[in-house]
Parts: structure tokens; C-alpha cells; sequence
């Protein structure tokens, strides 16, 4: 799996003009499910995210995770993330995993996610997406497993 994370002071996605997911400050993901992923892949990406420390500590450094500031989660699938992008100049796909394996991945990862987080919300898998964030810093980091 992979995760681009990007440090956010807010985020939201839409889907026809309705806002169906929003968080404040915290992390905003875009989840990538490849054909080899497991369910244990989604759990060491959740792991991941949670405690990767993105966030600044009293001294400026990034010391602190998303559950030590009690940030939002913001959990948004892109399989175009997963594209094999080596040669050509058109995206290959089929390094993406099938949309029934993506879907079940994903849902997966966002239910762990919504037992063990406070504030967890997401896009909608499939749809046509709008995602708008201002991203804090810029930090944005590549998480694979």
C-alpha cells in the first residue's frame, strides 16, 4: 500500500458540490492498494499514520505524531498513486490493484482507522473527487509497506 501524506491545517473532500469529508488540523491521505496488498499491509500503514512524526514539538522539530496532537485523519483513495510511470508518457495501471481489492483495502484501513483515531473521515472510493487542503509547511511524505 502506499499513503502520500501531506500535513494539513485543514482538508475536505467533494462529490457533486456535497462535502463528505472533512478534518481541521491533522493529516490528509491519498491510499494507493496494489495487487499484493493484505489486510496486514493496511495495518502497518495505519501504524504508520498515526505515530509518523510530522508535526512540531515546543523546540520546532518534528516530533509529534498525528496521535500525540489529537489531529484529524482525512483518508482518500487514488489508485492513480499506484501507476507505473517508468516509461511512456502515459500512466500504466496495472500496478494498481482491482477495484474490488482496492475498495475492500480501503475500507478496511478507514474502519481500523475510525476504532482506534478520534477524528477519521474520507472521500468516497470510486467517485469523482474534489480534494481541497492547504498543506502545512508544505510537508508531504511517501508511506509505503
Amino acid at each position: 500500500m502506499k499513503g502520500l501524506l501531506q500535513r494539513v491545517r485543514g482538508a475536505r473532500v467533494e462529490v457533486a458540490g456535497e462535502v463528505v469529508g472533512a478534518v481541521e488540523q491533522g493529516l490528509l491521505v491519498l491510499v494507493a492498494v496494489e495487487p499484493d496488498d493484505t489486510r496486514a499491509s493496511a495495518d502497518k500503514l495505519l501504524n504508520k499514520l498515526l505515530n509518523y512524526r510530522v508535526f512540531s514539538d515546543a523546540e520546532g522539530k518534528m516530533n509529534l505524531s498525528l496521535a500525540d496532537v489529537g489531529g484529524g485523519l482525512l483518508l482518500v483513495s487514488q489508485f492513480t498513486l499506484a501507476a507505473d510511470t517508468k516509461s511512456g508518457l502515459r500512466p500504466s495501471f496495472s500496478t494498481a490493484a482491482p477495484p474490488a481489492l482496492g475498495e475492500e483495502l480501503f475500507d478496511y484501513l478507514l474502519g481500523k482507522a475510525k476504532q482506534v483515531h478520534g477524528t477519521v473521515a474520507s472521500g468516497r472510493f470510486g467517485a469523482d473527487m474534489q480534494v481541497h487542503l492547504v498543506n502545512d509547511g508544505p510537508v508531504t511524505f511517501l508511506l509505503q509497506t
